[in-house]
């Protein structure tokens, strides 16, 4: 059965595999389309281990809110042409609502669970490796439930999948101050809601780097201290959600903007694809 040009570009669409693989899966299936994809596919479980080690610095984030329950997770590949096709993105869709179903918060437990397909989340993944032709990486999932959940997603390029989401756990339904917020952790990358959730050990250190840069810079020893504890509050507010500067009004600061909405910010994630 002959094949023509369309039909291997009709192939690499549907399994992202390479130009040069698609047009021998389709020579050795003598032109026909699913037998191909097969080929494909069975050559590709051969070269999981192979791609073990390859970089997944592409992917997308993917999230979604149910009452009180907000998930998100990423889900990493090798290559943007991968990441933005249709065979990856109903992938993460399918691990997300197993995610949303299951609301197993542990990522170890999370992949050895089972999904409606009566596979594993990891077995699932590794079919995706070998139908897609490159690595696939759940690299991280959340899941926060008990009150209200906001959700912002943001697109870094608008040809791509989501690349960044936030999850932010309200205390009251305050979901407009919520998705607010939201964007702000999306734009600021705070790493903690509140001071007082930064590690001791985290604080000590940076008071140790302030003290001996200031020292280098010839600072007065009277002055020594009041400089240190200067810095230390400059990363505090840089690192901290409630003392930031909101972004969109930097004369308030994010604990302003939620007694004005009469909520709180319990807990958030962020994710960014590779990083």
């Amino acid at each position: 059965m002959a094949y023509t040009a369309e039909d291997v570009k009709k192939l690499r669409e549907a399994t992202a595999a390479g130009m040069l693989d698609c047009k021998k899966a389709l020579d050795e299936a003598d032109g026909d389309f699913q037998k191909a994809i097969e080929i494909i596919r069975v050559k590709g479980l051969k070269g999981v281990t192979k791609r073990e080690g390859r970089t997944t610095s592409n992917g997308l984030v993917l999230a979604k809110t149910e009452g009180n329950l907000g998930v998100m997770l990423e889900l990493n590949c090798e290559t943007d042409f991968v990441a933005k096709g249709d065979r990856f993105q109903e992938l993460a869709n399918e691990l997300l609502a197993h995610l949303l179903s299951s609301k197993i918060g542990d990522q170890a437990a999370f992949a050895a669970s089972k999904m409606a397909n009566g596979k594993t989340v990891q077995e699932t993944i590794d079919e995706g490796n070998a139908t897609l032709g490159e690595k696939i990486e759940l690299r991280r999932i959340a899941v926060l439930e008990g009150s209200p959940v906001a959700l912002y997603m943001h697109r870094t390029n608008p040809d791509l999948p989501p690349q960044i989401g936030v999850l932010v756990q309200l205390a009251t339904d305050a979901l407009e101050a919520g998705k607010d917020v939201a964007q702000h952790i999306a734009a600021f990358a705070p790493q903690f809601v509140r001071r007082e959730d930064i590690p001791e050990d985290q604080i000590a250190n940076e008071r140790r780097i302030a003290e001996e840069t200031a020292r280098e810079e010839g600072k007065p020893e009277a002055s020594l201290s009041k400089v240190v504890e200067g810095r230390i509050t400059g990363f505090v507010k840089e690192v901290s959600l409630l003392e930031q500067s909101f972004a969109k009004d930097a004369k308030k600061t994010v604990q302003q903007i939620l007694d004005e909405a009469k909520t709180a910010v319990s807990a958030f994630h962020r994710f960014k694809v590779g990083q």
